[in-house]
């Protein structure tokens, strides 16, 4: 039976952040925790299904923190609390974005906690940059699932993307904001259509979809974090690598358009003796979209030994 999920909404870094937790809500500091740092849209909804999964699985608390500005706050909330100080930090961009994780976990997980961290995406590369800035975080294992943590921009993905992002961003925000204005029914069937091509679909995708479409503000903010990543995810981090490589595991896609099987192979190259592996069962990079539950299986799969003792 799978496990209630807890959804909360508070400010972090200045930011409006959502929080999903199964299992514990609050933590001994003798508890093993498996956070989730989202690809991007940082949506932690998205993820329901991978959580429940992996909490089934294992029994451990599992978390999950949105990305700054990238949830739909209830109406007592804004998106920033300081609108002035949230642009001084840059909280929306990849740096603060950083940043944000690691506040998170300075002001809601006591110092010492064991830590399984699991990235999608982009938040490969932010929890290779917490690992880097804060060497004291007790991590157990780190697992990375189609990680974009190099050359963003030249991946195939990226050279049609980074126009669209960096140049034309702009243009976007007014269509975004006119589709924000569509009524709740409308938007629940645009967001059907737009996902109809998947057969598999988990219902769990659709309402953050329609919330996030409907705020308005938070694919501005996917956008402008999206423009940073493509300007700013350039070389590997091989010293932060080596130094952890004991407790990395890194999960590459054999059709992903934003980290070809090139960077496997580049990085299982200058690594042999890591952790890395390329995937058999044709998931495609959001894998939320039909196969977090599939994921979720190998993740528990692969981190239970290191839960032991």
């Amino acid at each position: 039976m799978e496990k209630e999920v807890q959804r909360e909404f508070i400010y972090c870094s200045g930011a409006a952040t959502e929080v999903l937790k199964v299992g514990s809500s609050h933590l001994s500091g003798r508890d093993v925790l498996f956070l989730i740092i989202p690809g991007n849209p940082g949506m932690v909804e998205f993820y329901r299904s991978f959580m429940q999964t992996l909490h089934s699985l294992l029994g451990r608390p599992v978390w999950a923190v949105s990305h700054a500005g990238h949830c739909a706050p209830p109406d007592s909330m804004d998106m920033v609390e300081d609108a002035s100080a949230a642009a001084k930090r840059d909280v929306f961009g990849l740096d603060g974005q950083v940043q944000h994780k690691l506040a998170f976990l300075h002001q809601h997980v006591p110092r010492g906690t064991a830590l399984v961290l699991v990235g999608h995406s982009i938040g490969c590369y932010m929890i290779l940059e917490m690992m880097r800035r804060d060497p004291e975080l007790k991590v157990l294992k780190a697992v990375l699932l189609f990680p974009t943590i190099e050359r963003m921009a030249q991946s195939p993905q990226g050279k049609v993307m980074t126009p669209l992002m960096c140049q034309l961003r702009y243009l976007l925000y007014l269509p975004l904001f006119l589709l924000s204005l569509l009524p709740h029914g409308v938007m629940a069937r645009l967001v059907r259509l737009m996902f109809s091509s998947i057969p598999d679909l988990d219902p769990c995708v659709l309402q953050p979809s329609v919330e996030m479409l409907g705020s308005g503000d938070c694919p501005v903010n996917a956008l402008y974090l999206g423009g940073q990543e493509m300007r700013m995810v350039l070389e590997r981090d091989d010293v932060t690598i080596q130094k952890n490589l004991d407790k990395l595991l890194f999960y590459y896609g054999v059709s992903d358009h934003w980290c070809p099987v090139t960077y496997f192979q580049d990085i299982r190259r200058d690594f042999p003796h890591g952790d890395l592996r390329l995937c058999e069962k044709g998931i495609r990079h959001a894998f939320v979209l039909d196969a977090g539950r599939d994921v979720a299986q190998m993740v528990a799969e692969w981190t239970r030994g290191s839960l032991r003792g």
